[in-house]
């Protein structure tokens, strides 16, 4: 498909992963960058000013170590001045001790018009150039306010330039940065103001990126799908709202959360872009402390996350891209509070689209998404099918061959092919994923008294010390889920969510148990306080605006949630009893099997000997020091439930013999209608392969969903993370602004050319290198006693209520004899009717899942 605008002929894109070092770095134990559950991104430590890649001032000497000389064994040229040696001129060439002029270029570019090697130099009197340029002078000027703001227009590196297809426009070849004083919520009201505004132009998809500390694979992966989901946009020519210039309706809002936080080589790609330049943002402007610093520039290249810049010859287009590094880190929801509170006012988005870097939408998904928009009015959220990475096509790669990747890749599935279509059916999706969803900007604005779902969403982000009890700590773990149930539920309107199958963000999963387990419990205790908040307000649906048979609908939802969250809370006791019932069932006469009394002794107390070991690890230890024991308690569980699959086996074969008996028909139809749901339900969506590579996978470590993550999760609903330690202080390492009087300050910034090209110059080197590694100290948590006290004290209460009622229900229901369940002439037993009750119960549920999704997808089908 030809580029959406002719493209003028542009000098060729380098290769910034050229040889040697052709491949992208691997990350190391020590000192690395890690996958952290909790917070989503990667372990690491946060950049700091005394790394050798802050921001160089002129008194600055920094010692980086070259690359092995390749030319000779002469060392590399001081760069200091009152050393001697090379330095750096204007007219790009550089003056030797004896002051003869060398036109040399830094790079020599290679067949592909990347950047190769050095070019092999005579370096018989002045050695080869260095192959960094160290030093960045910055000046002392005098710059008017804009609105009492301090907003600076700065020219773009003259490489970049040499890139650009388009010319002759501010926004290709200036970059703006403006230090934001003032809180979210006071942003449109404090004068300040944004490109896309200054332009007169309609912003029609306004596109959140969040960041924490991920690093420049994961970043470059997003942000490289989006810019091509935009490209899409403009290429649909026949359209009423997009077209060639359909980029201008886009922008695409890139939130740091802490500028500390990011890792130091996802500042280099943003520079790379064109959207970041160092040395420019202050710490403080007029003694006021800032909040933010936002760069605005509209970029006409991209990079993938093989660190291979993209551009026009690709049919790429310019995007509109906002920078947003908060000072500070204070969480994600904070992060979105600055997507919707200080920049929406100002754009006045249709939709806004939600992504976390990391997950790649893609081709054709944000249209998609907002297709749906522009189709239904009543539509206030959207998303679409979340993939787990398995690293290969058609969801089958070499990542599947991780037991723990190919379960989270069932889980991912069977949720997008039975839970998202039938929540769709109904109207109300419980959570639309923040890696990937829609919303509709006008849905989500607050009522003329401040109550709506943008201040529900929000006021977790207000719960601090005291104020915070642990079930709004916990609920607030799962703002999403609150942000949903308040735009189905909003008075006096009728705002659907759906579920758009043909959009798809693929994700990477933890792939180490650790982080699993971490991960989860956010997920597990913020879902569970979040279902109950919405089963307590669930009149506020009759409060809204639906029709009558919506709203029954929504009733129905409301008590399949209520069922869902008590088999939830007794999952522990509801395992161990089948268990204990399809082992113990073995011993019975009419099986014949010699020994088993004694296997099962051995496996029933190996059984609740792993629980209780689990119990301990959760209250006492984190999930990362203590790997092995709960990778052994992953291993003893698996062995456990193969046993318990072929004692099943075996009892459905007695089931099947003793069919005539009406309870034994409807234990076998419930299972069959248990797990035929899977493979109906799979093949009606034409998505089936997951059976036969994640299916077995997922039954052997179901154990470990049940018991080690709903344990661990129950054991530390006191444990959450506030983020915003430290938000009181005021950093110094950037330099402040003063005022001159008369509406202007005094501000230090690199201002010739020359020093924007060597940052330029330095972020290219700095990706085509290895990342370095930066050490430093995690901050140590300062937490109030009295608040510790209360959080575990409600934990120890909550945790002994959960203890207590799933070990009543495994007593009653085992205090008979269980081992002839299967017996043909037992008669009802407690446990034989218990179990056809569960079954029965599971095989309903999964019956309403099939028929939501059969109607999806005919649905889908008809309208299209």
């Amino acid at each position: 498909m030809p580029a959406p605008y002719s493209a003028a002929p542009t000098a060729h894109l380098p290769t910034l992963l050229s040889s040697p070092y052709d491949q992208p770095p691997a990350e190391t134990e020590e000192g690395g960058y890690h996958y952290n559950g909790d917070v989503g991104g990667y372990d690491g430590v946060p950049r700091d000013e005394g790394s050798p890649r802050s921001s160089y001032e002129d008194k600055t000497e920094v010692n980086f170590t070259p690359a092995p000389n390749q030319y000779g064994t002469r060392a590399y040229a001081a760069v200091d001045e009152g050393h001697g040696g090379d330095y750096y001129d204007e007219k790009g060439g550089y003056y030797s001790d004896d002051g003869d002029f060398d036109e040399r270029d830094d790079w020599e570019g290679d067949e592909e018009g990347g950047f190769g090697q050095h070019a092999a130099l005579d370096t018989q009197h002045f050695g080869p150039a260095p192959q960094q340029l160290l030093r960045r002078h910055k000046t002392k000027k005098k710059v008017v306010l804009t609105q009492g703001n301090l907003v600076l227009d700065c020219p773009v590196p003259s490489k970049l330039k040499g890139f650009l297809s388009r010319r002759g426009e501010e926004e290709f070849e200036s970059m703006r940065y403006t230090a934001v004083t003032c809180e979210p919520d006071d942003f449109p009201s404090s004068n300040y103001s944004l490109r896309p505004q200054l332009l007169d132009r309609h912003t029609e998809l306004f596109i959140a990126v969040t960041l924490y500390n991920e690093d420049e694979v994961l970043l470059t992966r997003t942000l490289h799908g989006v810019f091509k989901n935009i490209a899409h946009l403009c290429s649909r020519t026949k359209s009423r709202t997009w077209g060639v210039d359909g980029w201008k309706k886009v922008v695409v809002c890139i939130i740091a959360d802490g500028r500390k936080k990011m890792h130091p080589r996802v500042l280099d790609c943003l520079a790379a872009l064109g959207v970041y330049q160092e040395g420019v943002a202050k710490n403080v402007v007029n003694g006021k402390r800032v909040e933010a610093h936002l760069y605005e520039y509209t970029t006409q290249l991209s990079i993938d996350s093989n660190l291979q810049f993209k551009g026009a010859e690709r049919g790429l287009v310019p995007i509109q891209v906002l920078l947003c590094i908060k000072e500070r880190n204070a969480k994600k929801i904070n992060s979105h509070k600055w997507f919707f509170n200080a920049f929406g006012p100002v754009l006045q988005p249709n939709v806004c689209v939600l992504l976390d870097a990391g997950t790649r939408p893609e081709a054709k998904s944000i249209y998609y998404l907002w297709k749906s928009f522009d189709l239904h009015s009543n539509v206030a959220g959207a998303c679409g099918e979340i993939c787990a990475d398995t690293k290969g096509r058609w969801g089958v790669g070499k990542a599947l061959l991780n037991p723990l990747v190919a379960a989270q890749n069932f889980e991912y599935k069977m949720s997008n092919i039975l839970d998202k279509p039938t929540e769709s059916i109904f109207g109300y999706i419980s959570v639309l994923p923040g890696a990937f969803s829609a919303y509709r900007y006008l849905a989500l604005q607050n009522d003329e008294y401040g109550r709506g779902p943008l201040a529900s969403y929000f006021k977790g982000e207000a719960l601090l010390g005291a104020d915070a009890d642990v079930f709004s700590s916990n609920m607030y773990l799962a703002e999403d889920r609150i942000l949903c149930f308040e735009l189905a539920a909003k008075r006096g309107e009728r705002w659907v969510l759906k579920y758009i199958k043909q959009a798809r963000g693929v994700t990477d999963v933890p792939d180490q148990l650790p982080e699993f387990i971490s991960q989860r419990r956010r997920w597990l205790n913020g879902s569970l306080f979040a279902a109950l908040y919405a089963l307590v307000h669930t009149r506020q649906f009759l409060e809204s605006d639906h029709g009558f048979w919506r709203k029954v609908m929504l009733m129905i939802e409301s008590f399949y949630s209520f069922i869902n969250v008590c088999f939830a809370w007794f999952g522990v006791a509801n395992f161990y009893i089948f268990f204990r019932i399809l082992t113990t069932s073995l011993e019975s006469p009419t099986f014949h099997l010699k020994g088993i009394v004694f296997i099962n002794t051995v496996a029933q107390y190996l059984y609740l000997g792993t629980l209780a070991a689990c119990f301990v690890f959760s209250l006492g230890n984190r999930p990362q020091g203590s790997r092995w024991k709960y990778m052994a308690a992953t291993l003893i569980f698996a062995v456990l439930t193969l046993y318990m699959m072929i004692g099943a086996i075996f009892c459905l074969v007695r089931a099947v013999h003793n069919v005539h008996d009406a309870i034994y028909a409807q234990m076998i139809v419930s299972l069959l209608a248990t797990y035929g749901v899977y493979l109906i339900s799979s093949i009606i969506a034409l998505d089936p392969l997951h059976l036969a590579t994640s299916f077995i996978q997922y039954l052997l470590l179901s154990p470990t969903f049940i018991n080690i993550l709903q344990v661990y999760a129950m054991a530390n609903i006191h444990d959450f993370s506030w983020g915003t330690k430290g938000a009181d202080s005021v950093e110094n390492d950037l330099g402040t602004v003063t005022s001159t009087g008369q509406g202007t300050v005094e501000i230090t910034l690199p201002t010739s050319q020359v020093d924007i090209d060597q940052g330029y110059d330095e972020a290219l080197h700095n990706l085509r290198t290895r990342p370095m590694i930066i050490k430093g100290e995690a901050p140590s948590a300062e937490k109030e006693l009295a608040r510790k006290d209360y959080y575990a004290g409600v934990r120890t209460n909550v945790l002994l209520l959960w203890i207590l009622s799933n070990g009543c229900l495994a007593a009653i229901i085992l205090g008979t004899d269980t081992s002839s369940t299967f017996d043909a002439g037992s008669g009802t037993t407690r446990s034989k009717v218990y179990m056809v009750l569960v079954l029965v119960f599971v095989a309903m549920m999964s019956c309403i899942r099939l028929i939501g999704s059969t109607i999806y997808t005919l649905i889908r089908l008809v309208a299209g």
